[in-house]
């Protein structure tokens, strides 16, 4: 397929003629333009120039007030058997609600634990998802077991996927898979760097890490079908941030339901790429999704963690843990779950 992105297109064979780690049927994409950030104090810096833009003034309103409301429900919130996906002795699986901290998640399972006589002083996060994402959150029961998925993660040998509900211009891709780098700004807010920054330090002192994303679309305009989790490498095109991307935010007039599956476990990550993208999740003000939309306000970004496959670490058996589907992610796709 052939991606009609308003992009320069870079002959490929000279970049590439000497790499042997790229597969020959993968198409790679630069996107080039001007920087946000052209003034003369950037220049005369040895910093990375952030290729997404600052946050946007209305996030600056309305997420103190969504942080207030989270508080509130967190601190009233317990877990209780409907949200258990799995467990066995050495894990529990359960289904996060949106708008609740993972904190308070954790701080509620000794109460659910506690009625089967389960241990409990050793309850660790495995995974986390941020405050508005809901979907699979895994919790280990014993020190051993946290370790063994602290080197799966690092490993890449869990693999995670989540639905996210976004609007913007629908994407001539059906599926790609996003490079970049990721970082702090100077002025605390996470951004995406190029991929060549990957390593370079930033003015706080940390560095830019480098960040993947594999998406695949399913809906557009609640026309699409829902697919099992598949292989994201296959038939996909790659983008390699370079610039700043030319496709704007501000195009918002499809609803677009893809499949994210991050291969790095960067903060924000999957926001961040479908803001570059240009099809910001729906809610997600901080990363220029729409906080009104079709005369309804969302309180809150619509992005939820799917599923999550791994060997078992005492086992040796494949899991694939998958929580349930929210409302939002079954509407476009209506007509199969009737």
């Amino acid at each position: 397929m052939t991606v009609k992105f308003p992009l320069l297109q870079i002959p490929l064979i000279n970049f590439f003629a000497s790499s042997t780690r790229i597969s020959r049927h993968r198409r790679f994409i630069f996107m080039a333009s001007q920087s946000y950030f052209d003034s003369p104090s950037a220049a005369t810096t040895d910093y990375p120039v952030p290729l997404s833009p600052p946050l946007p003034a209305l996030s600056k309103d309305i997420e103190p007030n969504r942080a207030l409301t989270a508080s509130s429900k967190s601190a009233l919130f317990s877990l209780s058997r409907s949200h258990v996906i799995f467990e066995d002795e050495w894990i529990i699986a359960v289904n996060k609600p949106q708008g609740i901290y993972c904190e308070s998640v954790l701080s509620s399972l000794p109460d659910l634990l506690n009625d089967t006589g389960a241990n409990v002083s050793e309850l660790h996060l495995a995974n986390r998802l941020d405050r508005d994402t809901s979907g699979v959150m895994l919790i280990t029961k014993l020190h051993k077991v946290a370790a063994k998925f602290v080197k799966a993660f690092t490993d890449h040998k869990v693999r995670k996927t989540y639905l996210a509900y976004c609007v913007g211009l629908a994407p001539k891709w059906e599926k790609i898979t996003v490079k970049s780098g990721h970082g702090r700004s100077k002025y605390g807010a996470w951004r995406v760097y190029a991929a060549s920054d990957a390593g370079r330090k930033l003015p706080g002192g940390s560095l830019v890490k480098d960040m993947e994303t594999s998406f695949e679309v399913l809906s557009v305009n609640g026309l699409g079908c829902f697919k099992e989790v598949s292989d994201f490498h296959k038939d996909e095109d790659v983008v390699i941030v370079q610039e700043k991307s030319v496709i704007g935010c501000d195009l918002k007039k499809d609803e677009i339901l893809v499949r994210a599956s991050p291969r790095s476990g960067r903060t924000h990550q999957i926001r961040l790429h479908c803001q570059y993208l240009g099809i910001p999740i729906r809610g997600d003000v901080r990363y220029e999704g729409v906080y009104e939309w079709k005369g309804s306000r969302y309180d809150s970004h619509e992005l939820h963690a799917e599923s999550l496959s791994f060997e078992h670490p005492i086992t040796g058996k494949p899991m694939l843990l998958q929580a349930p589907l929210p409302s939002w992610a079954i509407q476009p796709l209506r007509s199969q779950f009737e």
